[in-house]
């Protein structure tokens, strides 16, 4: 008999998420930024619920995410040929056991930043 003891957690993964920030008050962005691109390492029973974390603390420290793409658990990204550096694997089993929501990266965006501007 398999006994269900709801949200177990210690079956949490680690999800890789591309967060898209608008503007707020206080958000510690450059001055100039119109937003800004995130990439965070979150945990969660599944990647709902890392979404939700992620946006819940980043809503916290005075942030405004628009948008949300996850690219899924270090497992799937691993089977879809991801390549995971040393220092970003780190991160993740950090974020694992602290059970936290880490941003790797932060990614300023200014004006109409496009491809052709960077060009030309």
């Amino acid at each position: 008999m398999k006994k269900n003891f709801g949200n177990n957690k210690s079956h949490r993964a680690i999800y890789t998420l591309e967060v898209n920030l608008g503007r707020s008050k206080e958000d510690g962005l450059p001055k100039k930024a119109t937003g800004a691109t995130l990439i965070c390492y979150s945990t969660g029973v599944d990647e709902d619920e890392a979404v939700r974390e992620a946006v819940a603390t980043l809503r916290h420290s005075n942030m405004a995410p628009l948008n949300v793409v996850g690219y899924g658990s270090i497992q799937e990204r691993i089977r879809n040929g991801h390549e995971i550096d040393h220092e970003e694997k780190q991160l993740m089993e950090r974020a694992l056991h602290e059970n936290s929501v880490i941003v790797a990266d932060v990614m300023p965006i200014f004006g109409n930043d496009t491809e052709a501007d960077k060009v030309n």
